[in-house]
């Protein structure tokens, strides 16, 4: 249902007065019915213009059913190396469980935003929940069109006790039913690097913290002037996305600078994306690679992403096992912590974030 609220879409204070700190988000400014785009949400020209979309390219879709296949692991592996991204099917996550994320996604959006607000980062009761609009606003120099709720996992107790009712079981269980399928595809992707056992000390590093978010892209007045989410590579180790039957996430191609993917999406399949994390823990050998996500103006939008993640306090850089053969590192040690902030404290900027870590000469 419509918000019923009188705004002045020409007056940016109002817009952000609404959207953020009343926490209707974006999807309240869509379900008003708005005819055209605010200001603060039109994007420079070089940030919605994807000049070569390539129709004919697709990233790789893995049969996971024969999990201990070779033919698999150098299918993984390779995808890793040459796209950064690949989709997954038949990979152990029970439909069921997809389907009631998803529902869940639309359950916590579906709340008035007296309810939503609650999660904000000036009501929440804790910096591991957090409900907001767009990526960084304080400084974006112009706004994405997508709300997200945001869940660092700490504990069992802690999801129970302060994640929204409306979608924490849900949520949890995609986490524990994914848990088996991240595990395999590191395995896969560390012996590729002559890693052949992950200790604990290992585990830590690759999966030490997890976050998920919900993502909501509602309709938008005017798509081709904004973005759902802007060029950029995340910072994870591996990122687990599920996304609904919409459509809209683009990954950077292999032709040259302006080469865009689509992602199609598959029923039943999750995507997978190599995270700067693991780039720099690979020495450059998979590849994180930039993606994008378009606005839409005639669906809403869903997407459900696990950030599988070192913890904050880990330090990155090029496992030993990498350079074992006299490789030279390409990255130095960083702590995690410090490459995180530096991803938030700006706005979405391509694959720059990795600069972050290189070994300058």
């Amino acid at each position: 249902m419509a918000p019923a609220i009188s705004i002045s879409l020409n007056d940016s204070s109002d817009v952000t007065d609404f959207v953020i700190k009343q926490g209707h988000g974006v999807k309240g400014l869509s379900e008003m019915g708005i005819k055209s785009l605010p200001e603060q949400y039109i994007q420079p020209l070089e940030e919605r213009l994807m000049t070569r979309i390539e129709p004919q390219e697709s990233i790789p879709v893995i049969d996971m059913s024969k999990w201990d296949d070779a033919q698999v692991a150098n299918s993984i592996c390779d995808a890793a190396e040459k796209w950064g991204f690949f989709q997954v099917v038949n990979h152990g996550v029970p439909l069921q469980v997809l389907d009631d994320v998803k529902r869940a996604t639309y359950g916590f959006f579906g709340l008035p935003a007296a309810e939503k607000i609650k999660y904000s980062k000036e009501n929440s009761s804790s910096n591991n929940v957090r409900f907001g609009t767009s990526f960084t606003p304080q400084v974006e120099k112009a706004l994405e069109w997508k709300d997200y709720l945001s869940l660092f996992y700490v504990s069992e107790e802690e999801a129970a006790a302060l994640w929204p009712p409306v979608c924490k079981d849900q949520i949890l269980e995609y986490m524990k039913s994914s848990k088996f399928l991240i595990d395999h595809l590191l395995q896969v992707l560390m012996k590729s690097l002559n890693v052949n056992q992950i200790d604990e000390t290992k585990q830590s590093l690759l999966t030490g913290s997890v976050r998920t978010n919900i993502n909501y892209y509602p309709i938008c007045p005017n798509p081709e002037l904004t973005v759902g989410v802007g060029r950029h590579s995340d910072v994870s180790t591996l990122t687990v996305l599920l996304q609904d039957n919409v459509g809209g996430l683009y990954v950077r191609g292999n032709e040259g600078e302006d080469s865009w993917i689509h992602v199609p999406p598959i029923n039943g399949a999750i995507v997978i994306n190599i995270g700067d994390a693991l780039q720099i823990m690979s020495n450059g050998r998979y590849r994180s690679v930039e993606h994008r996500v378009t606005a839409n103006g005639s669906s809403n939008r869903i997407s459900v992403p696990i950030f599988v993640n070192p913890r904050p306090q880990d330090m990155i850089g090029p496992l030993p096992e990498t350079l074992a053969n006299g490789e030279k590192p390409i990255y130095k040690q960083v702590l995690y912590s410090d490459y995180v902030k530096h991803f938030f404290r700006k706005a979405h900027d391509g694959k720059n974030t990795v600069d972050f870590a290189k070994i300058t000469n």
